[in-house]
């Protein structure tokens, strides 16, 4: 039951009681989401991030040669949302949709006014997840700009263990910034060493 993922991944990281655990569990919807079905398209007001259970999403912008280029990956356990338009009711920056059929429970930004408001653990988790955001996509930058392909493709199988074998090569590459052919040219050299 999805719900149950959530109750161990707060369990986890907050000595809750059951009533906060109720609580909380009162701010997501269970989704089943197939793949390739779209949660958030890049240009319109976000209503929903999500927590994965079981599955794959990806954020990622289209630019006008229609070009994807990958952001993030959301695998099992791992949180999904622009912040920016679910928050402020602005225009989504980047899309979100499923990779493989996934079980979310979804989330409005009320999830942020609650972990806010109900308690300085709260506040310390939604601070830590804040901040793991931020680092994450500070080093993606970097790397992404001064790191070569190789050296982001290891990244890459440091931060997302079990994507490589999960997901098609031309999502990977677009990830790294590179194309599918160079990207198998690397693996193929890591294979022979």
């Amino acid at each position: 039951m999805p719900i149950e993922a959530l109750r161990t991944y707060f369990q986890g990281k907050l000595p809750l009681t059951e009533a906060q655990l109720s609580e909380l569990e009162r701010l997501f919807t269970p989704r089943h989401l197939a793949r390739h079905e779209v949660l958030i398209r890049q240009g319109e007001a976000s209503r929903y991030g999500a927590f994965v259970v079981r599955g794959c999403l990806r954020s990622f912008v289209t630019d006008d040669r229609q070009k994807e280029h990958i952001l993030q990956f959301a695998p099992e356990n791992w949180w999904i949302s622009d912040q920016h338009s679910l928050v402020r009711h602005e225009p989504a920056l980047f899309s979100i949709d499923a990779l493989e059929d996934s079980e979310v429970l979804l989330f409005s930004g009320e999830l942020y006014t609650y972990f806010q408001k109900f308690g300085p653990e709260f506040q310390t988790l939604f601070y830590q997840l804040l901040q793991n955001s931020l680092v994450a996509m500070q080093r993606r930058l970097i790397g992404v700009l001064s790191e070569p392909a190789e050296v982001r493709y290891q990244d890459f199988l440091h931060l997302y263990p079990t994507l490589a074998q999960r997901l098609p090569l031309r999502h990977v590459a677009a990830y790294l910034g590179i194309t599918p052919e160079s990207l198998s040219r690397i693996r193929g050299e890591l294979a022979r060493r």
